[in-house]
């Protein structure tokens, strides 16, 4: 798996100095935004790590080489390039094999990043379980990463699209900690409340990054899910944005659209009936999240 690892000069530096490091997926660029908001908001997420004192690595798959850390000349390839598959554990090795454009999800970039030595990703909201999966059995693959590789996912949540007691349900069967940061509820990605009381609460980076330390002093497998709310000034309340998200779903059943087509059209969709909104609320917690991973990796290097 070394072989197939790209890095930047300045993430392998900072990799071998101990120095933080953040995670950042590449799904957002090629399916979760228009072209240009993609590459501004990841170049903006990128400067909010540095500022925060850490080092981002933005993770893609490009030509048979996973690359940890993107060239500002990778980013715009990765942007501007068609056909790119979004990538999660079951179809990574085919499109490494293939020599294909991986955009990587949340489950994707946390093994990469674990590969990598880097132990905290900062992403928008976490995929989950799909309303009617007792019909579909549609779950995402974010859940099972998240029970199984070591790494902290600084999030606002589960996407507000998804069956959230279900998706939580999951990961405490698999054995997943989960933080509300800074309040006692869980938020929904475009709203702080979720109506869902959060397993654990945590008040402070150094805390979150104490209990990644401890569960692998304990040798326990999987990762740590910290649910971070996003800024009150961007936020999209629940009762206005519930609605939406109920309009665009019955949308995308009345089409047709499964699998991994479901939640980029249920956020094109909901673009469109916020007229924008939910777009500059992405960028916002986003932005919110990645100083909160930053604050977690610093405290983390400063324990190992």
């Amino acid at each position: 798996m070394t072989d197939l690892l790209v890095f930047t000069p300045e993430v392998r530096a900072a990799l071998d100095a101990g120095q933080p490091v953040v995670a950042l997926e590449s799904t957002i660029i090629t399916h979760g935004m228009p072209f240009p908001q993609n590459v501004e908001t990841a170049r903006k997420v990128e400067d909010t790590i540095r500022a925060e004192g850490a080092v981002p690595a933005t993770i893609a798959l490009m030509k048979g080489r996973i690359h940890i850390g993107l060239s500002d000349a990778e980013l715009d390839e990765l942007a501007k390039a068609e056909g790119v598959m979004k990538v999660s554990r079951a179809d990574m090795a085919v499109c490494l094999a293939r020599g294909a454009y991986g955009a990587t999800t949340v489950a994707a970039t946390m093994i990469c990043a674990a590969r990598a030595g880097i132990a905290v990703f900062a992403t928008g909201g976490i995929g989950g379980v799909h309303r009617g999966a007792e019909e579909s059995f549609d779950i995402s693959a974010d859940l099972a990463e998240l029970g199984q590789t070591a790494v902290t996912v600084v999030c606002a949540g589960a996407k507000a699209i998804l069956d959230l007691p279900k998706t939580f349900e999951v990961l405490e069967t698999d054995g997943v900690p989960v933080f509300a940061y800074g309040q006692d509820e869980l938020p929904a990605f475009w709203s702080r409340s979720s109506g869902l009381t959060a397993p654990l609460r945590a008040d402070s980076a150094a805390e979150i990054a104490r209990a990644a330390i401890m569960r692998a002093a304990l040798g326990l497998e999987g990762g740590q899910l910290v649910a971070n709310p996003i800024p009150e000034a961007a936020e999209i309340p629940r009762e206005v944005i519930l609605p939406v998200v109920e309009q665009a779903l019955s949308e995308a059943q009345a089409q047709g659209i499964t699998a991994k087509a479901v939640t980029p059209f249920l956020l094109q969709r909901i673009f469109e009936l916020t007229e924008g909104r939910s777009l500059k609320a992405n960028i916002e917690l986003v932005l919110n999240n990645a100083r909160l991973a930053s604050q977690i990796a610093k405290e983390m290097a400063a324990l190992r």
